[in-house]
């Protein structure tokens, strides 16, 4: 159940791009997308300039607004913009403060717990009505590795910390396996909703029809997790959800077109996306030795020892079973685009992948793209001795190894020469 939970949360939270496993949306498009399926949430409208939220508040029919940052990462209320301007969500009340504030907002990095320091842009912001809570909730729909199918996560400790929930009240937290085709039987809902706490036979059927109407979303649309959090019961009796953070299955996207367009790269890592394109497997890092590996097995343990030895590897990068010269060549100019990167370590198992394809690669990029970073390279497997004559016949300074820690210890060695 902990588990359960802790992936809830991490899943919500993991704004990263890359290879993942996952297509994150804006708040204000989450909200579209709920509405779609008839899940109540405050009116909420999004706007892409200080212009457009001013006309936004204007024409609300309420002057109780809420206006929030609308960027990829959690803590967006207590994250500071690089522009100096403090917290990404503010209540307002009246168009002026709206435009104002849009203002101070649009076109700034906004800075989180979840964003590292150079923070994420901020470019639109969301537009939505005030409600006032008498309770909060939270509820989440994941796919759990120990029943191995979705789950129903919810909790009535709502609007804070799910993971802080789980640690210290971890009773407080129930979940609930779901059959995959039939979906959540309303019997089910509808005792959970009790459970939870709602007040009345009403706000107990609003909120049964809400997780039922949650799963249909999970399910059509491919996601990998719908966390809401809070799910509110308002003091006027509605049960709505109050924000949301949904994700969904990147092999899916040939048929989720119209949920794959919301796609923002902007809010994604440059290399990552350049790395996508040529279908490379890469997440940058922090360090400073730049890893070029087939399998990711092969490449969590090459980071590993790199660890081991003292060093900090500057990503995750596999190239996979079918790297061609070329794609070895795009590999290398994605990791030189990398300040921090002081020395390139590649450690090749040819299996399905042949050795003399990345050395042809290795040899071209390092001609090709004037490498002066020092190259460690480990080639062992298919084709190991063609691809080892043809890095000795091409003169450049390529440091062979066939020993993985001695290979691991030297690329260390030359990142901190």
């Amino acid at each position: 159940m902990l588990a359960s939970v802790k992936k809830a949360a991490s899943l919500a939270r993991a704004a990263h791009a890359g290879q993942r496993r996952f297509l994150s949306i804006h708040e204000y498009q989450s909200v579209n997308l709920l509405n779609a399926y008839g899940i109540p949430t405050p009116k909420s409208i999004g706007a892409k300039t200080p212009e457009e939220a001013f006309n936004v508040a204007k024409n609300f029919g309420t002057n109780k607004l809420v206006i929030k940052a609308q960027v990829l990462a959690g803590g967006r209320g207590k994250g500071t913009f690089d522009n100096g301007f403090k917290g990404g969500v503010h209540t307002i009340d009246t168009p002026e403060q709206a435009q104002e504030i849009a203002r101070q907002m649009i076109g700034a990095n906004l800075i989180t717990k979840q964003t590292g320091a150079a923070g994420r842009i901020c470019n639109a912001v969301m537009l939505a009505e005030r409600r006032d809570p008498a309770h909060e909730y939270y509820v989440a729909i994941l796919n759990d590795r120990v029943t191995q199918g979705p789950v129903l996560v919810v909790s009535n400790q709502g609007g804070m910390n799910i993971e802080e929930v789980a640690e210290k009240d971890p009773h407080a937290i129930i979940t609930t396996p779901i059959d995959a085709e039939k979906g959540l039987d309303p019997s089910v809902a509808l005792e959970l909703a009790r459970t939870l706490g709602f007040k009345d036979a009403a706000a107990q059927k609003e909120a049964a029809d809400i997780f039922g109407a949650l799963y249909k979303l999970f399910k059509d649309k491919d996601a990998t997790q719908i966390e809401i959090n809070p799910m509110a019961e308002t003091i006027d009796g509605h049960v709505l959800c109050m924000d949301a953070k949904l994700g969904f299955d990147e092999n899916a996207e040939f048929r989720q077109r119209d949920v794959f367009d919301l796609r923002d790269i902007s809010q994604e890592e440059p290399s990552e996306v350049e790395a996508q394109k040529a279908n490379l497997n890469f997440i940058k890092l922090d360090g400073s030795i730049g890893c070029l590996v087939n399998g990711a097995g092969l490449a969590m343990a090459t980071m590993d020892v790199l660890s081991l030895h003292g060093g900090n590897p500057a990503n995750f990068l596999d190239v996979g079973g079918g790297a061609t010269p070329e794609t070895v060549k795009k590999a290398f100019e994605i990791l030189l685009t990398d300040p921090k990167v002081k020395s390139i370590f590649i450690n090749i198992f040819g299996g399905i992948m042949r050795c003399d394809y990345i050395a042809e690669g290795v040899i071209r990029a390092t001609k090709e793209l004037n490498l002066d970073i020092p190259l460690v390279v480990r080639l062992k497997g298919t084709k190991e001795i063609e691809a080892k004559q043809m890095i000795k016949e091409s003169g450049l300074k390529i440091i062979p190894f066939d020993d993985l820690d001695e290979a691991a210890e030297k690329a260390v060695e030359l990142a901190y020469a």
